[in-house]
């Protein structure tokens, strides 16, 4: 099996994954939907015997646009990368988006950037595909410039959840927003879950009994501030449920930075340094400032009884997950 690549833009494609299946879209979340479209291009892969890449756009194009609303990124670069290796694919080529490459035609992308610099045999997307300048291009003159160019195309419809609503990055965000973890979870396929590297913190709470994992999360992230029951992965491999609080903490430092801090259940190590990732299975409860340090360690006790209770009858819910949380 080959190593899995993390290619900085067509330009940089290697011979060998040339010829190939390409996966085309943003892709943030990975989640259900975007799964029906990886899986296609999976399965013709195999079916042909083709290298099979991911063709995503950094930074995300509507950042581009409007960078004046910050975008929540569900998966930044490199968790996103971490997903479509375990989904099985080859390479993911996270091609430079600005307004310069916005500005390139929908022929020139077609023929330089697909036919040419890739090379694809095949290549398959979602129902609302839209690329080049002015958004020119989209699934019928995809399909007509494979004709001409001699790349097969394979356009994947939406997909809905068991209530009939289609599955979309942005339910997902309103979702987490809202602290409905359980529901993000379900769209996605997966824990929703965030790697960072554990830092020092002001280690208040080891002196109150309950020592954090310290981790910042990039800006963007926009998760319902609260406490979560959680399980994190250390770089080891290593699994631990634990109990997190994600936040501003009112009560003792209300100015500061949001931070994750992890309670790592029945562990005693150090891992300052290390990236972890941790994955969210339940929301127990907004963040609160309470009246001195006595009740604040009351009611963590009250989380951490139920946080243990929730995750002692978890399942995986799917292999993404197996990989991720399990």
């Amino acid at each position: 099996m080959t190593e899995f690549l993390r290619i900085p833009g067509a330009d940089a494609c290697p011979e060998h994954l040339r010829g190939g299946v390409v996966a085309i879209g943003n892709f943030d979340g990975v989640h259900r939907g975007h799964q029906m479209v990886l899986g296609r291009a999976l399965e013709l892969a195999r079916a042909q015997g083709r290298p099979v890449v991911a063709l995503t756009f950094e930074p995300n194009p509507r950042s581009v646009f409007r960078p004046e609303q910050p975008l929540f990124r569900l998966t930044p670069p490199a968790m996103k990368a971490r997903l479509l290796e375990l989904l099985g694919f080859d390479a993911v080529i996270e091609q430079c988006f600005d307004r310069d490459f916005a500005a390139i035609p929908a022929e020139a992308f077609e023929r330089e950037i697909l036919a040419g610099k890739l090379g694809a045999r095949e290549i398959v997307t979602g129902y609302n595909f839209h690329y080049g300048k002015a958004r020119g291009g989209n699934s019928d003159s995809l399909a007509e410039a494979g004709r001409s160019l001699g790349f097969g195309v394979s356009i994947v419809e939406a997909f809905a959840d068991e209530g009939g609503e289609v599955i979309s990055s942005s339910r997902i965000r309103a979702a987490l927003k809202e602290g409905r973890v359980a529901e993000a979870a379900g769209l996605l396929g997966y824990r929703y879950t965030v790697e960072a590297e554990v830092t020092h913190g002001k280690k208040l709470g080891r002196t109150l009994g309950f020592p954090t994992a310290n981790m910042v999360l990039p800006d963007d992230v926009e998760l319902a501030h609260g406490i979560y029951a959680v399980r994190l992965r250390r770089a080891d491999g290593s699994l631990h449920d634990g109990v997190a609080s994600f936040g501003r903490r009112p009560t003792v430092d209300s100015e500061g930075h949001p931070l994750l801090e992890t309670f790592i259940f029945d562990f005693a190590g150090e891992i300052y340094g290390e990236v972890c990732s941790v994955s969210l299975f339940g929301f127990l409860r907004p963040e609160e400032k309470f009246d001195g340090l006595d009740p604040m360690v009351q009611q963590m006790r009250i989380d951490e009884a139920e946080a243990r209770a929730l995750l002692s009858g978890v399942r995986p819910l799917s292999e993404l997950d197996l990989a991720l949380a399990f």
